[in-house]
Order: C-alpha cells, then sequence, then structure tokens
C-alpha cells in the first residue's frame, strides 16, 4: 500500500486541478500512476484534453542513452504528436511549444535530486517558454528520492551554467519539482499540484511508490543516493560503470591497481564502505576492457554524504594515479558537473578538494512540504 499520493494521481482524480483547455504532457517512463498507468493513459481516461507529450534526455520511451534522445514521433498508444525538447532551448523551443497547440504544459517526471541529473533543467527552459508563450504551467509532483532534509555541495556559479545546471543550486538540493519550478521565478501561471503524505526524511521506500528507471543508467534507488557523488567522476577518465548493472556504484580504471580499495577505506567515510572489484563495461568508457575498482556499499543512509564521498573518491585517484587520471568530456565536463572550475583547479594543484565542500545544510524557503524535521 503506498502513502504517498503523487500531483498525477491527484490530478487523474480531479482534472479541474490542471486547468486549460488542450494539454500537453512532459514525460517519460516514470510518468506513472502507482498501479503503473501511463500518466498520459491516465489523464486521458480521466476526460482531460492531452493533445501532445513532450519528451527529454533518453527520449519519452527512455530509450537512449546520456546526451541522446528519440526525436519527433507519434505515440502508439495513444495516437498523440511526441514532440523531442532534448538540446532544444530558447527561440528554437518556443517555436516547438507553439506549434503543438497546447495551452497548458504538465510536467510529470521523476528527479533524482542532484544539480547536475538534466530534468529539472528540461523543466527550467520549458517554463522559460511558457512565460514567452502566455502558457499556464502545471508541475505534478513527485518525491525526491534522497529525501528533503539536506541540501549538500557548493552552488553552481552562474559562469559555469549548462543543462547540467542552470540555476544556483546546490549539488544535492533536497527539493521537489514542485518546489524547484517556484524558486526558478518565472512570471507564469505556475500550478503545482502537491503531494499528499509526503514528509521530507521519507526514503523513498517508505513512499511505497513503484520505482521505475528514470534514465537508462540509474536502475535503483541506490544509484540516486550515490550519483551526486560519484557521477562526478563522468568528469574523467574513470569508469563511472556505465555499461554496468551498477553505474555509478561501481568506480574504476584500467590504471587503478591494489591500492585505491585500501586508500578509500582508510578514510573512514561517513555511511559507506569500499570492496575492491574488478568490471568490464560492455560501452561507454573502456568497453569491453577488464578495469579495477571499487564498489561502494552504503550501510547507513542518514550518515551517507555523497557529494562529501565523491570528491574524497577523487582525491585518492588523483594522489596514486596523477600521471594517468585525465578530464573527459567537451569543453572541461567536470567544470560544468562541480558548477565552477574550482575543483579541477584543487586537483591539479594537489589540494584536497574536501575543502571545497561545505557541511550538509537543509533547504530553506519557499518549501511546499514545510521544514526538514
Amino acid at each position: 500500500m503506498h502513502t504517498v499520493r503523487t500531483g498525477a494521481e491527484r490530478l487523474a482524480a480531479d482534472p479541474a486541478l490542471a486547468g486549460g483547455s488542450r494539454l500537453g504532457l512532459i514525460t517519460n517512463p516514470t510518468g506513472v500512476l502507482p498501479d503503473l498507468t501511463p500518466t498520459p493513459d491516465a489523464l486521458l481516461a480521466s476526460g482531460l484534453n492531452l493533445t501532445a507529450l513532450f519528451g527529454p534526455e533518453h527520449g519519452m520511451r527512455g530509450t537512449a542513452q546520456a546526451a541522446g534522445s528519440e526525436g519527433d514521433t507519434v505515440d502508439e498508444k495513444t495516437g498523440l504528436p511526441v514532440f523531442d525538447t532534448h538540446k532544444l532551448e530558447g527561440e528554437a523551443l518556443d517555436r516547438v511549444v507553439a506549434a503543438s497547440g497546447v495551452d497548458t504544459l504538465v510536467f510529470d517526471i521523476a528527479d533524482v535530486g542532484a544539480r547536475f541529473y538534466t530534468y529539472v533543467w528540461t523543466m527550467y527552459d520549458l517554463l522559460g517558454s511558457a512565460a514567452r508563450l502566455g502558457l499556464r504551467f502545471v508541475v505534478l509532483d513527485r518525491p525526491n528520492p534522497l529525501g528533503g532534509t539536506v541540501e549538500e555541495g557548493p552552488r553552481l556559479d552562474p559562469a559555469f551554467a549548462s543543462f547540467v545546471g542552470r540555476f544556483p543550486l546546490p549539488l544535492r538540493h533536497g527539493r521537489t519539482a514542485g518546489e524547484l519550478a517556484a524558486l526558478f521565478g518565472f512570471d507564469v501561471d505556475l500550478r503545482v499540484v502537491e503531494m499528499e503524505g509526503w514528509r521530507r526524511e521519507m526514503s523513498f521506500a517508505e513512499t511505497g511508490l513503484p520505482w521505475v528507471m528514470p534514465s537508462v543508467n540509474m536502475p535503483t534507488p541506490d544509484t540516486a543516493l550515490v550519483y551526486p557523488g560519484t557521477g562526478l567522476f563522468e568528469g574523467t577518465n574513470f569508469s563511472e560503470g556505465r555499461g554496468t548493472t551498477r553505474p555509478f556504484e561501481l568506480i574504476g580504471a584500467p590504471y587503478a591497481d591494489a591500492r585505491l580499495a585500501p586508500a578509500l577505506a582508510g578514510l573512514d567515510l561517513p555511511g559507506v564502505r569500499f570492496r575492491e572489484t574488478w568490471f568490464t563495461p560492455t560501452f561507454h568508457k573502456h568497453a569491453g576492457v577488464p578495469v579495477r575498482g571499487v564498489q561502494l556499499h552504503v550501510h547507513d543512509r542518514a550518515a551517507f554524504r555523497p557529494v562529501l564521498t565523491g570528491l574524497s573518491m577523487l582525491h585518492v585517484a588523483r594522489t596514486l594515479y596523477p600521471d594517468d587520471l585525465r578530464w573527459w568530456g567537451p569543453d572541461l565536463f567536470m567544470d560544468h558537473l562541480w558548477g565552477s572550475d574550482a575543483l579541477t583547479r584543487a586537483l591539479e594543484a594537489g589540494e584536497d578538494p574536501r575543502d571545497l565542500c561545505p557541511p550538509p545544510g537543509r533547504p530553506e524557503g519557499g518549501l511546499l512540504y514545510g521544514g526538514p524535521a
């Protein structure tokens, strides 16, 4: 029995919560009711005039890998047009939204609570389009799987804004999509269909809701928990575990050796242990090459600090393998992930990057579900 009613479940039961006459739904496989009925099906069954669908990164069906999408298509089940929003912003995105003919945009996608996860930035860009085009915007709120009592890591420097961060949020932000939409401050007719029964201290398991993979490399709530820290390895030539069944929990490189696991274990980081392991990615970095590394085992979710853990792992990797560790991706991707160039400068100077991580705080102001417990 689920204890949390999502915004999608509430709207399906009370279509008047949305308003509007021609609705466009921004969604992906996470857009489901607790019984796993897809949100588009549920809204159509409720009598709402859903006239278009919009897909984010990975696509509305979730088939594409990172930085990919599925293109414009027609949804086979509903017959509705699907407009691809990925890599569109500003006037280009406005043209797509205007061409759809909708008067209300509805957002129903599960976030994972990390600033560099892109779905909230799809929402951000479409909020901008709605403001410019005079449309209503409705957020069907869902839980933050990391809970809502902790924020961790530095805020984005606006000079490093990109599709992995457009607003000065901490790296682990501790807010729901509905809270973020209000925080972003667009001059738009914004409605948040709030959850019922969600408490900020809840783990995802306590919500009673089904976990649907938000993207192809986010298979479990455990993945989401470590992602704000180990996701930083996407900016290096270490494998972050893509191409395995445990992405972001497995970290390694062909040049790693027997020193890595003991060095990490010796840090005695809160809430986590490290196990030496080998793995062979089937795609992405080091595809088909056996790599040595570690698996993170979180044994105390409340004590675990993902950003501190990720920084500590980077520091150890840079210290042990200064001639091998390299930055990865276009335009020094690590700077966009971190939200400034402070991390790469510290690592290149041999400094301890953990000094860049302020003590964890608590989200404050503009919270729809009360303050932290």
